[in-house]
């Protein structure tokens, strides 16, 4: 028989660079709760280690690695950390996130109810309550060039629309080729077997690429009933520095899962299309 009881130590990351106090106090508190089986791995990558002061809580395990190792990398660390607490499963948290710490022990209950289940996404919505469209397909060269590039028109509307997703409604479960990084729950098992995040990746499109890893053997699950709210600023759009990094991170993806000729991809996101349409009709 099943054991859905939450598990003794539930464990979670926060990779942060120069954010914001009141930010990085918001998520602590959304996480932690008062809940005492729960431990954050706060992993600063900032130049200077301001935020040490508000990881005092015997929950919080504070790292301070004085420069940016990236996303990824960061996040590897604490999965490895995670691992020797004995915790099973792992929320992925940006620091721009704040949500009800009560979702928490809901999401961990809805993976364990299910094998196999080997992520989960929640409802993700902007401060004034409005849906982020974080559920998306897998993309292709064509679909991040248009969505990045290519000037406002219907044509681009057309692509950007069928790749992010635009007709889902978002109020019922659905397994999605490609969660969202912002907030993620995983599996720990999973991330040991598969490696973890690629550090090859310095920033964007590693959840992009953990996602496929972790579709090789379980699903990836959208789940409604529960929302955070997330801040989400899409740096790339407003800074060259960060566009660059997209850049080369979409190169390293490409290169590793396929450019043009890549069938898992056209049958994963062509199997995704089909679930869809029949909720539709």
């Amino acid at each position: 028989m099943r054991n859905n009881k939450i598990d003794t130590v539930i464990t979670g990351s926060l990779v942060t660079y120069h954010n914001s106090k009141n930010d990085i106090s918001s998520v602590i508190n959304s996480f932690l709760g008062d809940s005492p089986t729960r431990i954050l791995f706060v992993i600063d990558n900032s130049n200077e280690n301001s935020l040490s002061n508000l990881c005092t809580d015997e929950r919080i395990r504070y790292l301070f690695n004085g420069k940016n190792l990236g996303f990824g990398k960061a996040h590897n660390i604490a999965f490895k950390l995670a691992d020797k607490l004995g915790s099973h499963h792992h929320f992925l948290l940006n620091p721009d996130i704040n949500f009800n710490s009560k979702i928490i022990d809901e999401l961990v209950s809805k993976i364990k109810a299910d094998n196999d289940i080997g992520m989960i996404m929640p409802k993700v919505l902007y401060p004034d309550g409005s849906q982020q469209f974080l559920c998306k397909l897998l993309p292709s060269p064509f679909d991040l060039f248009v969505r990045r590039f290519v000037p406002n028109s219907k044509f681009k509307e057309n692509i950007v629309n069928k790749y992010e997703l635009k007709s889902f409604s978002y109020d019922y479960e659905l397994e999605i080729p490609c969660l969202s990084g912002c907030f993620l729950l995983v599996r720990l098992d999973l991330i040991k077997k598969n490696g973890g995040f690629d550090e090859r990746y310095f920033m964007y499109l590693e959840d992009v690429d953990l996602c496929r890893k972790i579709q090789l053997t379980s699903k990836t699950i959208f789940y409604p009933y529960c929302s955070v709210v997330h801040n989400y600023e899409k740096g790339s759009y407003k800074n060259k520095k960060l566009l660059f990094y997209h850049i080369r991170s979409a190169i390293k993806y490409f290169n590793k899962w396929g450019w043009f000729f890549d069938s898992k991809r056209r049958e994963i996101n062509s199997n995704t299309l089909k679930k869809l349409n029949n909720k539709i009709n």
